[in-house]
């Protein structure tokens, strides 16, 4: 055989061998499971997108409560029980939310709730708007991690913006420092139902904080519902009130009023009553009026009994209540909301609260703003102009976060039936001539100088709501991928399987 045939011979073998069919797991890598069958596994843009649009159904959900206009939302649970509430944070709780991504928001609410007590509503707009003006960026590909340097600089920006404006007052002016802490109270009340009695409760809330102690404890100021009657028969007892009624013979005989009693604290049984009762009434009046609990009534020195100045039992709607004033030791009040419904005064209540909480900020923090958007378009006017001044990507960032900031006078004007477009138009005009104060003027459709109409919060609370509203859209935006695990196919918990209620089988003997 010559060469000629040799190549030949080789030349058809090759030609037959790439005609021979490769076997696909030659040239694949053989897949690693590395999950649990049926783990939801969701990641990259597509990921970040969803949540953000999840965050956006959230913010739907509390978006008409804001302001002074804003509407109020009925919600009822598995069990039946119908919550009527404009609170932003109590709407959350009250939803069931499952999206992992969108309970970020329904935390920072909380946390707002906790921290300053009003303000819930705009911190759950204002990073589901910080997220919505994102988005375009996300789709892009821009990188998440360039949003959030760009937002933590615009939110440090914006905080010395507020330190900055905010206008302290004087606390050694006891009047003025009340009338500030009144206009705080009235402002707290304006969006909540009970905003047309918004003077008669909020100088019930400053005389209530102001009765307090230095570290002014929430746990002091006791709230009671009793129903029936108008609210403006609610009333404050500068003391201990409890619902509790003399119950032994001939007790119609008795004085329902007693000047500077003696009080003894028993830990013993007097009448069959809920113990959870009368440990309440124990613990307060301990607190409230001195002396020490006792569990026999063998050793009665001065040293072990209470005092207070009066003591009167009084009938309050359906029920009877006992009062206790003027106690010695610890500064208490209570407050005791009358109303129709029940919903109503659970309202009220929940109004109340926030109001303390604004009142308790804004003594220790002395620095107010102006409300009613103003801050907003401030603080937004003034990122604007940073923004120029920037080049590269933060530039247009920056710019984003100013324009979401606009969300808080526009929903304002948006709840009112006002033409928004017009309002926010006057407002930067406003801004850009040097009018700092300036908002939304909800009575007149217009706008105005929202210092001088006495608008005013604690300035810590835009200060609380801008950085956790920050902090809760980066944390979204830095999340890339979310990974579900399956449901358990027991419904019982690990490892219980098999254990049930019963007395067991009984044994064969």
């Amino acid at each position: 055989m010559d060469a000629a045939d040799r190549c030949e011979q080789i030349i058809s073998l090759l030609t037959l061998s790439s005609c021979l069919p490769v076997s696909p797991s030659l040239l694949q890598p053989t897949p690693v499971i590395l999950l649990k069958e049926g783990t939801d596994t969701s990641q990259g843009i597509p990921q970040l997108i969803s949540n953000i649009n999840a965050c956006q159904v959230i913010a739907e959900a509390v978006r008409t409560t804001l302001g002074p206009r804003g509407m109020d939302k009925l919600m009822v649970d598995s069990r039946g029980k119908a919550t009527i509430s404009n609170d932003g944070a109590t709407i959350l709780k009250l939803l069931d939310v499952v999206h992992p991504a969108a309970k970020t928001l329904v935390d920072i609410a909380r946390s707002q709730d906790a921290e300053v007590g009003d303000g819930t509503t705009s911190v759950t707009l204002l990073a589901a708007e910080f997220l919505k003006q994102l988005k375009s960026y996300v789709e892009e590909g821009l990188h998440p991690q360039t949003i959030i340097r760009a937002f933590r600089t615009a939110t440090n920006l914006a905080v010395s913006k507020i330190k900055e404006i905010a206008v302290s007052v004087k606390k050694d002016d006891k009047q003025e420092q009340r009338e500030l802490l009144e206009k705080c109270a009235a402002t707290a009340l304006n969006s909540k139902l009970i905003a047309g009695q918004k003077e008669f409760f909020s100088k019930m809330v400053v005389d209530a904080v102001m009765s307090l102690e230095e570290l002014m404890s929430l746990k002091m100021i006791g709230i009671k519902k009793v129903q029936g009657g108008a609210l403006e028969e609610s009333q404050l007892v500068s003391g201990v009130a409890f619902k509790k009624t003399f119950s032994y013979a001939g007790f119609e005989m008795q004085p329902k009023r007693y000047e500077n009693p003696k009080i003894a604290l028993l830990n013993v049984e007097l009448e069959l009553k809920a113990e959870k009762d009368n440990a309440e009434v124990r613990v307060k009046s301990v607190e409230a009026c001195g002396g020490s609990i006792q569990t026999s009534v063998g050793a009665m020195t001065d040293d072990v009994l209470g005092q207070c100045e009066l003591f009167e039992e009084v009938q309050v709607g359906g029920e009877r209540y006992n009062f206790f004033k003027g106690c010695p030791k610890a500064k208490t009040c209570t407050i005791i909301l009358r109303g129709g419904a029940e919903q109503f005064t659970e309202e009220t209540e929940r109004s109340l609260h926030d109001a303390i909480m604004i009142v308790r900020r804004a003594i220790k923090n002395d620095s107010v703003v102006a409300g009613g958007g103003a801050i907003e378009m401030e603080l937004s006017k003034y990122l604007r102009d940073y923004s120029r001044t920037i080049p590269g990507k933060q530039q247009l960032l920056i710019g984003a976060y100013a324009k979401a900031l606009e969300i808080i006078p526009r929903q304002l004007c948006d709840n009112a039936g006002f033409d928004a477009t017009n309002i926010l138009n006057k407002l930067r005009a406003k801004h850009a001539q040097g009018g700092m104060w300036y908002g939304v003027d909800i009575n007149n459709e217009d706008i105005a100088d929202n210092f001088v109409a006495c608008v005013w919060e604690p300035s810590i609370v835009r200060i609380n709501a801008l950085t956790a509203a920050s902090e809760a859209a980066c944390l979204i935006l830095s999340v890339d991928e979310t990974i579900k695990n399956p449901r358990s196919t027991m419904d019982g918990p690990p490892g219980g399987a098999g254990r049930g209620r019963g007395r067991g089988r009984p044994h064969a003997h």
